[in-house]
């Protein structure tokens, strides 16, 4: 499986963009997001995504983004978004000219959890990568695209078929800036299969 701009696919198409073989480019409009419920209680489900589909069980999908995001709020990385109430996504979420969010947020049956540390506002560019091991998921972020580290592995309750998955940008509030996606890329599974503790016998 390669990683192929022809066969990406929209879901809401933003204002400005541009795709290329090895660049895609969003510009995010004003209060575009992504969120199901939790803690908050509302319903967001407007944001630009940009995917492939596919049905191979055991893969990694890596991106690295660049962005000048100064909103709070404002994000952009890598997604994977079945319908508005599944979905997971990995990204930096600006707060303010001190911190920003280096994050994920998992959606199953339209709930979402966000899991979170703290990095520095200076921060612009990162890299992040997807491995799907059958319905379970593991997000990945990397400074240099060499050494990555574990952001979250998952399961998603309605991911074991077919899938789409790619990038995605979005500012919740009165904001708008610049995402591109570079370096993206489809390979065997970096995930690898667990070895230590056997499953439970049924």
């Amino acid at each position: 499986m390669n990683f192929d701009v022809n066969g990406l696919t929209w879901t809401r198409e933003p204002a400005a963009y541009t795709i290329s073989e090895d660049q895609i480019v969003i510009v995010t409009k004003p209060h575009t997001d992504l969120w199901q419920r939790t803690y908050y209680h509302f319903r967001n489900d407007n944001a630009p995504v940009l995917q492939m589909q596919t049905e191979e069980k055991f893969f990694s999908f890596t991106v690295k983004t660049d962005f000048d995001s100064k909103h709070r709020f404002d994000q952009c990385g890598i997604v994977m978004y079945l319908d508005s109430e599944n979905w997971l996504k990995g990204s930096i979420e600006y707060e303010n000219e001190t911190f920003q969010h280096l994050g994920s947020v998992v959606t199953n049956n339209g709930y979402s959890d966000w899991a979170t540390t703290e990095i520095d506002a200076a921060v612009k560019s990162m890299w992040y990568r997807l491995s799907r091991r059958e319905d379970d998921y593991c997000i990945e972020c990397s400074s240099d695209g060499v050494i990555f580290r574990q952001m979250r592995v998952c399961h998603m309750c309605n991911g074991a078929g077919a899938i789409r998955f790619g990038v995605y940008a979005c500012s919740p509030e009165e904001s708008s800036f610049t995402a591109t996606f570079t370096h993206m890329q489809i390979t065997e599974c970096k995930w690898r299969a667990h070895d230590g503790q056997l499953p439970d016998q049924e």
